[in-house]
């Protein structure tokens, strides 16, 4: 028998080797999720909060681009984009839907009954039928839920007569059009009897109608402001600052972007902190976890800011017992 020169021998046995490999490099890569983000705002108006949200997942592992995809949706401040905007997560079928707010996540449950939904919502997701109930929601929708939050509203008008203790009259701003505020305008309610102060309750459902809420509250003599916390207020800000500031108004807000803007204070939660807490859910669910078996989680953290700046204009003091306590003050 005739043996192979050595190098055609080293040569066949090297193919051989080889041959097996070709069909597993010829397998198909992994799929890699998709996460819908839903938001009420645009980008650059919700830049902090989302990139609190982003920078949750990347501690978790998940980088958007390279073993995720982040398919982002900007409602504008306009809330009758949300249903479109949501049907088109569904469309590009999604694995998860990040909603930014009660809003968001009613347009999100309308449109998909089986796609993961994790809400960042200040209504009672009960009451609104979001869930089954905190502990198993039941249903395709999970999350953080800011009810128990609402009780900062309250909380707020106590700040804000500890700011200006002889106010005997607060106007009220509020969204009809957000469901999260009837719970809202009852802890507010519960809380003015409790601090003496009579409210003025006013409703605005845009900027457009801002300027009316404003007449009003001057017409009645309205002593100082509370604007119940709402996306599409937040969005608005600058004008909501600037009307106060025209009518002399102390104002309390319920997020820490108002005061940021130039707003006189705020008291709420941590959105930043809960958005970035948010990722665990979506995490959870990449994972293989159901949302019907995710409990609801409440809000651990929140924070008072105040701008001294601000209250300087309006020829205020803080107490210095509510500086010692805040937890950012802007000079």
């Amino acid at each position: 028998m005739k043996l192979l020169p050595t190098r055609l021998a080293t040569a066949v046995v090297l193919l051989l080797l080889a041959a097996p490999l070709a069909p597993a490099a010829a397998q198909p890569s992994e799929k890699v999720p998709r996460v819908g983000v839903l938001n009420p705002r645009t980008r650059s108006d919700a830049s902090p909060q989302i990139e609190a949200f982003v920078q949750g997942l990347r501690e978790l592992g998940w980088v958007d681009g390279k073993n995720i995809v982040i398919e982002y949706r900007w409602a504008e401040g306009r809330s009758d984009r949300l249903p479109d905007l949501a049907a088109e997560l569904v469309r590009l079928k999604v694995d998860v839907i990040f909603a930014a707010n009660t809003s968001v996540a009613l347009a999100a449950k309308n449109a998909t009954g089986t796609i993961p939904i994790v809400m960042a919502t200040g209504g009672d997701p009960v009451g609104l039928g979001l869930v089954a109930s905190l502990a198993r929601p039941g249903g395709n929708v999970t999350g953080l839920s800011f009810s128990v939050g609402m009780e900062t509203v309250g909380k707020g008008l106590e700040l804000l007569k500890e700011t200006v203790p002889k106010v005997r009259r607060v106007a009220v701003l509020s969204n009809p059009a957000n469901p999260s505020q009837a719970l809202a305008i009852k802890n507010v309610s519960d809380a003015a009897r409790a601090v003496r102060v009579q409210l003025q309750l006013l409703e605005a459902r845009g900027p457009n109608e801002f300027d009316n809420a404003f007449v009003a509250m001057v017409r009645e003599r309205a002593e100082a402001l509370l604007v119940v916390l709402d996306p599409f207020f937040t969005f608005h800000r600058a004008q909501l600052r600037d009307l106060a500031a025209k009518n002399r108004l102390p104002a309390m807000y319920g997020s820490r972007e108002y005061p940021e803007a130039g707003g006189l204070m705020s008291y709420g939660a941590d959105f930043r902190h809960s958005f970035r807490r948010s990722a665990t859910y979506v995490d959870k669910i990449l994972k293989g976890a159901k949302p019907a078996d995710l409990p609801i989680e409440q809000p651990t953290r929140f924070e008072l800011v105040i701008n001294m700046r601000t209250a300087k204009a309006l020829g205020l003091t803080i107490p210095q017992s509510l500086l010692l306590r805040a937890d950012q003050v802007i000079e």
